[in-house]
């Protein structure tokens, strides 16, 4: 059998999550690479050759002689490709890409800084922590309200703007942010988790600790 024509280098992280949710959702054949951030694989010249600036995830696509980095690019690629999870009905089509940019400009780097200042910085530093969680909780608070009148993100159809919001609250979840008191936000959350095709991509390549 023939490998696949999309290679896809990743981690278990929030990012790396969209992309083999997305993948799994679309069914499409891939091969996975996994580069292990703790051990410093992202920073080897191997890896700098696909992505200068050393961050998961990166996909391959040999058929095409394409290779991308950022998810949001990734999530849009593979949607062109795979002609899945981005309506071509245009109101539809422009919401799935404003939320995907939201959660790509806002709230995925918001929530990052959180996490860093919270759980990782050596010394505590009160200002970043009550910025960042403030602005995240404006961002969660702005998702939630926007989710009051309908399932998905952008309407009536699961999409890849879903993919990516819900990597980022996937990894809030497990490193115990409470969101719950964001009413429609969760219950958004519990339909995106229980898709099967997201519960194979959330353990790829490893489960994150706790998932």
């Amino acid at each position: 059998m023939l490998d696949p024509d999309l290679i896809l280098y990743t981690d278990s992280s929030p990012n790396g999550f969209k992309i083999t949710i997305a993948l799994e959702e679309m069914g499409l054949a891939y091969s996975l690479r996994h580069v292990r951030i703790e051990q410093g694989q992202q920073r080897h010249a191997d890896f700098l050759a696909l992505n200068p600036y050393g961050r998961i995830p990166v996909l391959v696509d040999r058929s095409s002689g394409i290779t991308l980095f950022e998810s949001a690019a990734i999530l849009l690629y593979l949607a062109d490709k795979s002609g899945q999870l981005l309506d071509r009905q245009p109101q539809a089509h422009w919401q799935t890409i404003t939320w995907l940019m939201f959660h790509s400009a806002s709230m995925g780097p918001l929530l990052g800084q959180r996490v860093h200042f919270e759980l990782f910085e050596q010394t505590r530093n009160e200002p970043a922590i009550n910025r960042y969680r403030q602005l995240s909780e404006t961002a969660l608070t702005t998702l939630d309200q926007h989710l009051a009148n309908r399932l998905w993100l952008a309407g009536d159809a699961f999409s890849i703007a879903d993919i990516a919001s819900f990597g980022w609250m996937h990894i809030a979840r497990v490193i115990d942010f409470d969101f719950s008191h964001h009413r429609h936000l969760s219950e958004w959350f519990a339909r995106v988790e229980q898709r099967p095709a997201v519960q194979r991509g959330i353990r790829l390549p490893e489960p994150a600790t706790g998932a």
